[in-house]
Parts: structure tokens; sequence; C-alpha cells
């Protein structure tokens, strides 16, 4: 009994429709949608995210190691465990062994029976016709099983090259299963078909191009033969191809088991084996060796014939194989695959034991064709896994298995460098893959820590800058679009998408910064022009692809420690980056996503002092920024924006002299004084004003006496309100008021409706509140304290005041419980940065000198 009967699997192969590669790509980018300006609420939730993902600290604040990166990477809750679809195949290839094997064996015990007792012992004896009937009875039953292992070679190589071809290849392997002329029409459609040249070539045929589109095509090797397009003889090539031999196999197993059943039928109906003559003892148990003989056989035909039924009723008429496809969710060209899983299965099933088939699945079985050397494995192998690791049902358990197996991943790594336009689809699968694997925080590490990995992510992303004639300046940029050959565009959204995931790693953002030509690569996608920006019918595409390498990048400047120094540093560098970055808030209102994405990465290359003067001196970036941040008409959606543009100005104007000047000189002092009224500006804008008032220079003390007129709002504000707004107006009065002689500030507690007496108390109940260092209001006694000294300077009656209230025993309780916390005006991470030039030992000091000395 032999497997040619997989041949009658009768499968259609459907044509699939090409798919889109962005939209596709767009919904695998689940951490972040893309900007719409006819929805409103894609914009709530894409802004709602983004602050989500952000978190609600800032620069401003310190943050815990597990606060620091804050990222889209995929930790989902395991799902609920899903039956495996393969496993109705490996059980189905089970069930059909169980009756190969058992007619096989029949079949082996008829052919002893017959050479060993009949031919044997009664050679002489047997009629004419009962000896030719065993003879042919034996012919047919010899081959089949003495030619089972060949039969299963030829029908593995009937089915091992299936997508070499394409479709063509694909339906020449058909096989009706119902009517021989099928069967033969069928032949000759591949004979018409096989004519074509379509090896060594993206397309099967003109028409098969239109509706199959690249990506079913795989590369053909130039060097070796396809075994399934071997021509066995010089003439008649299409019918003595071996794939069409497997054809052949399959209706002659049909017809000599059915010979069989009517031959052995025959003789034991018409039990007529010829008289036997008494005292004839060499003819006496001649009857009953024919019987057990035509017994035997008939049976082992039976039972193949039976298997057959099965295997037209499961595969034919119950669609097992289809049900299968659907289940792993595969896709009509996911036919091939199963149909070659199904086939390794009942190899392993009839070759071997019967329960070897039983630890197949389609993971494993498509990791071991990623491995091989053929195209066409490789192919199917990267297809299947493609597919498990995006698919919702299967990925958590598709990806723990590829994760785990580095040589799996190392073989994807590699498979990004494959730029041979009929290796596209390949390539594609290979990237997609990882960009899922990356997504699970357990798997960044390693996809990072191959040797060349980040090279070979960086080779995704095509956009190439001619070489300048000279020193002297810098080639133009190239960017490089779809060829009808080749989606370039498609594996440069892909390159992104993984670095943005291994980003999320600390140790993955150095390795990207000393890849030699990632970060420009990275940062000429953040390039959109004014008719990019505000086109209604842009593609969603482009975009999405500034949208990302904004991401991208930003993620790069958040990191902390030395690595993010170094990161800031080279990121600021690339002349391009300031400037791209000025574009998208100049131009970019209709998508506020990338706006925000913009400023944060200001906000973070900010935290470097050169980086700060770079991003001050660039024309026009201060100004789009106020701009934003004051901007009253903005939908109310869209406020995370104004509060994040405020944040990349107050640190801006932090221990920037000219940057200082710049503001100033932009004449907003009014507004932002106004902007302390708004709930949702009021934080960022005393922050900026404080700044302001604190890194002016001498010479600009004039141009800050008009932010006199906010002390009312301040000390309201002081008096009212607690945590962090208390922090920075508390912080924001101490500056104001070195602008005040003494009689103006009397003025101003007047305007407030607010006695001195009463802010005294205010600021010694602050000290009593915050006995400790607070994480999320770091500065607050320091800015205390800072206010509480201008007060005894102002005014001797304050300093009786403070004593009164017990000050001096709260400044004692702070000089026993500082901390390097207070220390910094800002934070990378848990890291300190920008020291405050006076110790605030210093300030409580001095604050107590003035209350003993008076």
């Amino acid at each position: 009994m032999t497997k040619t009967r997989i041949q009658n699997l009768n499968i259609r192969y459907y044509t699939p429709s090409p798919p889109n590669p962005i939209l596709n790509l767009i919904h695998m980018d689940r951490g972040s949608s893309l900007d719409d300006d006819t929805s409103v609420h894609l914009q709530i939730n894409e802004l709602r995210k983004l602050s989500e993902t952000c978190g609600s600290n800032t620069i401003f604040e310190p943050q815990s190691s597990c606060e620091a990166r804050e990222c889209n990477a995929e930790s989902v809750p395991s799902a609920p465990v899903l039956r495996a679809p393969e496993k109705k195949l490996t059980l189905f290839a089970l069930r059909l062994s169980i009756f190969e094997k058992s007619a096989t064996g029949l079949g082996t015990l008829g052919f002893i029976w017959a050479t060993v007792v009949l031919l044997g012992g009664f050679a002489i004896t047997l009629d004419k016709t009962d000896f030719w009937f065993i003879t042919i009875i034996l012919l047919i039953e010899g081959t089949r099983i003495f030619s089972r292992s060949h039969e299963l070679e030829w029908q593995h190589q009937a089915t091992w090259s299936i997508t070499d071809a394409g479709i063509s290849s694909f339906r020449a392997l058909r096989s009706s299963s119902h009517i021989l002329i099928k069967a033969v029409k069928q032949t000759f459609n591949s004979l018409s078909l096989i004519r074509k040249p379509s090896h060594n070539t993206r397309e099967v045929t003109q028409v098969d191009h239109l509706h199959v589109g690249r990506w079913n095509h795989s590369r053909t090797p130039t060097r070796t033969w396809i075994s399934s397009d071997v021509p066995l003889l010089p003439y008649g090539k299409w019918v003595f191809l071996s794939r069409n031999i497997s054809k052949v196999l399959y209706w002659l197993q049909l017809l000599s088991a059915t010979a069989c059943v009517v031959l052995s039928s025959t003789r034991l109906v018409n039990h007529n084996y010829g008289e036997v003559q008494k005292g004839d003892s060499d003819k006496r148990n001649r009857q009953s060796a024919l019987n057990i003989f035509y017994a035997l056989a008939l049976a082992e035909a039976l039972l193949f014939l039976t298997e057959k039924a099965y295997w037209e009723w499961k595969v034919i008429y119950c669609k097992l194989l289809e049900e299968v496809n659907k289940e792993c969710e595969l896709g009509p060209s996911g036919m091939v695959s199963i149909k070659r899983f199904f086939y390794d299965a009942y190899s392993r099933c009839v070759n071997g034991s019967i329960f070897d088939g039983l630890k197949m699945d389609m993971v494993t079985f498509a990791i071991d064709l990623l491995a091989s050397s053929s195209p066409d494995e490789q192919l199917i192998g990267a297809r299947i896994l493609r597919q498990f690791a995006i698919s919702a049902r299967y990925s958590d358990d598709t990806l723990q298995k590829i994760g785990v197996n580095l040589s799996v991943v190392e073989r994807l790594v590699e498979m990004l460098n494959w730029k041979d336009p009929q290796e596209e689809e390949i390539r594609r699968s290979a990237a997609e893959i990882l960009s899922k694997l990356a997504g699970k925080r357990q798997n960044c590490l390693r996809v990072a820590g191959i040797p060349g990995a980040m090279e070979s992510i960086s080779s995704l992303l095509q956009t190439n800058r001619s070489s300048g004639d000279g020193a002297d300046e810098i080639g133009e940029k190239n960017l490089i679009l779809d060829h009808a050959n080749y989606s370039f565009w498609t594996f440069n959204h892909l390159g992104l998408l993984i670095l943005k995931k291994l980003a999320c790693d600390h140790d993955n953002c150095g390795k990207i910064g000393n890849t030699r030509g990632l970060l420009p690569k990275i940062i000429d996608f953040t390039h959109a022009g004014e008719k990019l920006l505000r086109d209604k019918n842009v593609a969603p595409s482009q975009i999405l692809t500034v949208k990302r390498s904004l991401q991208l990048v930003q993620l790069l400047a958040s990191t902390t420690g030395a690595t993010g120094k170094h990161l800031r540093k080279e990121i600021s560098e690339v002349v391009f980056t300031i400037s791209n970055i000025r574009d998208i808030l100049r131009h970019g209102e209709k998508h506020p996503t990338l706006q925000k994405l913009s400023i944060e990465i200001l906000t973070n290359l900010a935290l470097e002092e050169e980086a700060r003067e770079r991003i001050g001196g660039t024309g026009g970036v201060l100004k789009e920024l106020f701009t934003i941040f004051l901007n009253q008409g903005m939908p109310e959606h869209q406020n995370q924006v104004r509060r994040s543009a405020g944040e990349a100005l107050a640190m801006l104007a932090l221990e920037s002299r000219a940057n200082c000047h710049r503001i100033l000189r932009l004449q907003v002092l009014e507004r932002l004084i106004a902007a302390l009224e708004f709930p949702m500006l009021r934080v960022t804008a005393a922050r900026i004003l404080r700044n302001l008032c604190t890194y002016r220079g001498s010479d600009c003390f004039y141009l800050l006496k008009g932010v006199i007129a906010a002390a009312p709002t301040v000390l309201k504000a002081i008096m009212s309100e607690e945590n962090k707004l208390q922090e920075v107006m508390v912080g924001l009065a101490a500056q104001v008021f070195k602008h005040m002689t003494s009689n103006e500030s009397s003025i101003m507690f007047e305007r407030a409706g607010i006695k001195e007496e009463e802010l005294t108390k205010a600021l010694v109940q602050i000290l009593e509140k915050y006995r400790h260092p607070s994480a999320k209001v770091p500065r607050i006694r320091r800015f205390t304290i800072e206010l509480a000294i201008w007060m005894m300077h102002d005014n001797v009656k304050n300093v009786y005041i403070f004593k009164d209230l017990g000050m001096e025993k709260e400044l004692e309780g702070v000089l026993e419980t500082t901390a390097e916390l207070e220390s910094f005006n800002i934070f990378s991470g848990s890291v300190g940065l920008s020291r405050h030039t006076t110790a605030i030992h210093s300030l409580v000091e001095t604050a107590l000198n003035l209350l003993k000395d008076q």
C-alpha cells in the first residue's frame, strides 16, 4: 500500500488578491494609529495614549527605574490554551497509517504464502488458470509492497517544489479523484502552462502576475534542477516529469487494488481449483492453500480500498485540509503548506512508528523549513511563521517557541539582508516576525544581541543621500519609493517598527546609536514638508513613516545615563534633526500627535546644554513652540500638545541666558502672565517665567520688570493650591519679588487680598507638611526657604513672625533630612541634572542666621 493516494487531495488553488502590506503594518503597530484630520476620536485616543505611555511624570521630577521607560512593548497576559488545528491532520495521518500498515502486512503475508506454499509446493500441480491468477496477483502486490518507498519518494518530489513555479505548477499538480478524464484534462492544462518560461523571472505569466502579485513569487535555483520538473526522458517531457509520474502511480494503485479484488473474488466465488483424484496426496491441500491466498489478497485489497474511501470522505467531502487551513488562518495560499505538513506527518507514520507523526506541529515544521537551503522551503516556513506570529490566537505560543530558539532568530535576522527581488516575500515575512518578536520584552535583548543584528535591521531602511561634491556641502536626500518589482516603502516601515520596539530597552538604545549610519537614516524619515503635512489626501503610510521615526527618536533621546547623554549629543549633531522638527511644528496643525512627539524630542534633547543652545539658535523653533503653547483656539483634546510645548520652553530657558534673551525678544511676557490664570497652562507657564527670571542675565532685568504683574495670581495660588502647582508658584514668587521694591510688594499683597502674616504662616505649614523630600515636588522646600529669606530681608517684622511660628525648628529639621533629590532642577530617570548653584544647606543656614541675628 503506498502513499501515492496523497495525490488525491484535489485542492483548488485560489489566487489571493494582492495584500496591502502598508495597511497590514498599520494594524501591526498596535501601540499607535495614524493621524487623520477627519477623525477627532482617533486624535483624542492617540494623544491620550501618548500621555499614558509617557506617563504623567516629567523631566522636572525623578522617576524610578520601572517608571523611567514606559513603552509599548507587548506584555499581554497569557491567552487560554487553544487546541492546535494541525492535531486533526496528525490524527488523520495516524489512522491512515494503521490501514496502510495493516494492508501491507496482509500483502506481505500473502506474498510469502504464495511463493513458499503455492508456487513452491504446488507449482506443478496448479491449474493453468490459478497459476496465472496467482502470478498476476503476486506481481501486483509485490510491486506495491516493495516499491512503496520509491512511490513515497515520487510523491515527495511531486510536492516538494510546489511553490517554485507558482500557481501554474500547483495547477499542474492537481489531481482529480472523481473522473479519470478530468485528470487527463489537467495534464494537458499543465502542458500549456509549463511551456511558458516562468523560471528565473518574477512572473509565471502575465495573467498570473496581475492576479497573484509579487508576493507569490520565490527564488528559483539557477544552478540546480527542481526535482519536480526533471524530464526523465528526452521526448514527451510533459508526460515524464517527476511530478506527473506521481499521478500515474496514483491511478495504478487504484487499478491494481481493483484488479486484485476482481481476481481474488472471482476465484473464491467460482471455487474451481480442479479435481483432486483419490489417493493424490500432492494435491490434497491445494484447495485450502488457494483459499487462504485469495482471501489474503482480497483482504489486503479491501483494506486498501477502505483506506481510500476513508481518505476520500475526510479530504474531499469533509474538507479536512480546508478546515485546518481556515483554523490556522493561513489564507487560500496556505493550502500548499497544509498539504505538505500533512504529507510529512503521514510519511513519518508510514516509514517509522505510527505515532511519529503525532509529534509534529506547524510551528516546528515551519522552523525546520526556514533553516533549509531550498527557496521553496524557506518561503513556506516564513509564510507559516509570519501568519502564526501575527495571529491573535497563536502568536504567544509561536513567539515563545521562536524566542527560545536562538538559531531561528539568527536565521530571521540573516534574512533581513536578502535584497534579491525574488526573495522579497521571505525577507518581508522575516521582518514582520521579528517586529512581533521584538514586541515581547524578554526577546528584545535576544534579537539585539545577535552579532550584526542592528546592521541587518538598518538594511531595511532605504533612504539614500547623495554624496556632496565636496566637504563643504551635504548631498541631497533621495527617498526611494516603491518599485514595480519591490516594495521599499514596506521595508522602511518594518525597519522603523522593529527599531522602535527594540528601543524600549535601555541597552538596545546604545546599540542603535553605535550602529554606523543608522541615526542619520532614522532622522531622514522625520522630514515632513508643508505639502505633506497639509495635504488632505496624503497617503496614510507617509504619515505613519514620520510618526514611527519620531517615536523612535523620542525613545532614543529619553534614554537615561551615560548612554542617553551620548545619544542626545549624536542626535542633536545631525544637522537635519531640529529643522525637521521645526517644519512639523510649523505646518503640522492637522497632526497633533506628530507635533507632540516632536516637542518631546526637543524637551529631551534640551537636557544637554549644547543641544539646548542649538535648538534655541535654530530660527523659528521658539516662536513655533510659543504659538502652540499660547494658542487658545486649539481643540480641547489637543491640550496635551500645548502642555508639552510649555515644558519644552521651560527646558530651553533653563540655564540658558541666550535662550532667555531670545524668548523675551518675542514679547510674550504678558501672554505668559495671562496663562497663569488657565488651569491647564499654569504649571508650565510658571516654570517658564521662573527660569526667565532666574537665568535672564543682568542686561535683561528691565525687560522682565513687567513680571511683577503676576504677583497677585502667584500669591493666591500659594495660599489655595498644593502639590506641584504650589511648588512652582512658590518658586516663581521667590524670583518675582526680587524685581520689586518694598512698596511695590506691599501693593501686590493688597491686590491679592493677602497679608504677609498669612503668607509666612503658609510657608511654615509647607515645611511642616514636607518634613522629608518628596519625589513629586522635589524643590518645594528649597523654594519655600528662598521665599522666606526674601521676606525676612524685605521686612524685619517677618523675622519675628517666623520665629513665633516655629520656623527655626522647621529649618533645623530640614538640615537633618536634606537629600540629593533637592539639589537638581531636572532629572533623567533617577539621575539628577542641572545642579542648583546654591546648596539647600546654604539656604537653610542663611535663613537661620537671619532669624538668630534679629
